[in-house]
């Protein structure tokens, strides 16, 4: 019979942290993760100053900055006159080494983060190993059944299953957690441009016709998303590519004319957008972290951020009860209870921001309700620059900082991989 203590299911930001400070603490931890690779395109490649010092505390932090990677300090809004872009935040104001959101390819982070969790003996991944099922015993999650892409099946037994497989979670599927649903005036469209030396750097908003795009300076090439109302996806396609590219280049005129970068439709990924969270994120041996217990909007970034930060709870709060093999409903529940207020009013702030900006410019209309509201607004973020402050810090920390186990510190040790640094901390922006 297959055993293990913690069965962490999905191999995404949140279960490979939860892994790594679980297995460095000598629990048994086993990741599953049905694909062959991380190597997924248009994932969230943001990594935040909390999870910078974070990989800090883990000793990690030359190997991480060896990865191709590009630093964004600014947050520009089109909120000044004709919609010019305003700076609303700064991450360089922030205290400390790390006044930056660093985009990193999410798979380097993941090979990164599978790579220092292989050396320790309590650790062990399955690629291409899908979870199907929960083994429930006596109102108890004892495990998982599971499937590889060879066909083979098997069940795994663990004393915590860990669900850490997005929103497409197992665990959505069970009625007693309760999932709530919040309205999204949008979707995005995920597809990339080419940059030159004399853009704009930073993360870069722009207006057009209905639609909001949001650009990420990945040095070479802008990630782009653009924001466009909620289900209007085959009626923007229908209407042509050539009818998008000309809309975009006149919301965002600098760009001049590399809208022809895209080819086809078939460079222009649909993202789904949904807000929910689980009103129980356990039961007696299950829990639920990252976007298996709360899906986040693009808003703001922050996603991959909360995900980490609920996985460094979970293993704070819960190192102690899986090394004396005993964990109760109450070891898990403290878990939500810790994270349950930061995502709750993370995600109020995004449903504001989606009530008062994102949905009436979807819609034709003035964001924050007038042009002229929008004006002082504007105003006021250049008149008091100390205001920038709020938005970086929340971007950067969230609403609370989590610190991992003590078990799993380590000292920094040089790094003897073959990996060129890039000394000024800006490399390459990755695969294509």
């Amino acid at each position: 019979m297959e055993k293990t203590t913690c069965c962490v299911v999905g191999g995404g930001p949140a279960g490979m942290v939860l892994a790594l400070l679980l297995a460095r603490a000598g629990i048994a931890v086993t990741v599953l993760e049905k694909h062959p690779d991380f190597l997924r395109d248009f994932r969230g490649d943001t990594v935040h100053p909390s999870t910078l010092a974070l990989l800090d505390d883990l000793g990690l932090s030359e190997r991480f900055a060896r990865l191709p990677q590009r630093r964004v300090r600014t947050v520009q809004l089109p909120l000044g006159p004709d919609r010019s872009p305003v700076t609303v935040g700064d991450l360089s104001v922030l205290p400390g080494p790390h006044n930056y959101v660093a985009m990193v390819p999410q798979w380097d982070l993941l090979d990164l983060l599978a790579d220092e969790a292989g050396r320790e003996p309590s650790f062990e991944l399955r690629m291409n190993t899908e979870a199907t099922s929960f083994l429930v015993e006596d109102g108890r999650v004892n495990g998982v059944r599971y499937r590889t892409s060879d066909g083979r099946t098997g069940e795994l037994r663990a004393l915590l299953t860990v669900a850490c497989d997005g929103r497409g979670s197992l665990a959505r599927a069970r009625p007693e957690l309760e999932l709530r649903r919040f309205a999204c005036p949008m979707d995005a469209w995920w597809f990339r441009l080419p940059r030159i030396e004399s853009d704009p750097s930073g993360l870069v908003g722009g207006t057009g016709d209905r639609f909001l795009t949001a650009m990420i300076d990945r040095g070479d090439y802008w990630q782009c998303a653009a924001l466009i109302p909620k289900g209007a996806d085959a009626e923007r396609r229908a209407a042509g590519l050539d009818r998008f590219q000309a809309a975009y280049a006149a919301a965002v005129p600098w760009i001049d004319g590399r809208t022809s970068a895209l080819r086809s439709w078939g460079d222009v990924k649909l993202l789904d957008v949904h807000m929910d969270r689980m009103s129980r994120w356990h039961r007696p041996g299950l829990l639920c972290i990252g976007d298996a217990a709360h899906a986040m909007s693009p808003v703001f970034g922050i996603g991959i951020n909360l995900a980490v930060q609920d996985a460094v709870a979970a293993a704070r709060h819960l190192t102690g009860p899986l090394r004396r093999g005993t964990v109760r409903l109450r070891d898990v529940r403290a878990v939500q209870r810790r994270r349950l207020p930061t995502t709750v009013a993370t995600q109020a702030l995004q449903r504001a921001a989606h009530a008062g900006f994102i949905a009436p410019v979807l819609g034709g209309r003035p964001p924050l309700g007038t042009a002229e509201r929008a004006r002082r607004a504007a105003a006021l973020v250049v008149g008091a620059p100390w205001l920038r402050r709020v938005p970086a810090y929340f971007i950067g920390y969230g609403a609370l900082r989590e610190r991992p186990p003590r078990e799993a510190l380590r000292r920094q040790e040089p790094d003897t991989s073959r990996a060129r640094a890039h000394p000024s901390g800006d490399g390459p922006s990755g695969r294509s």
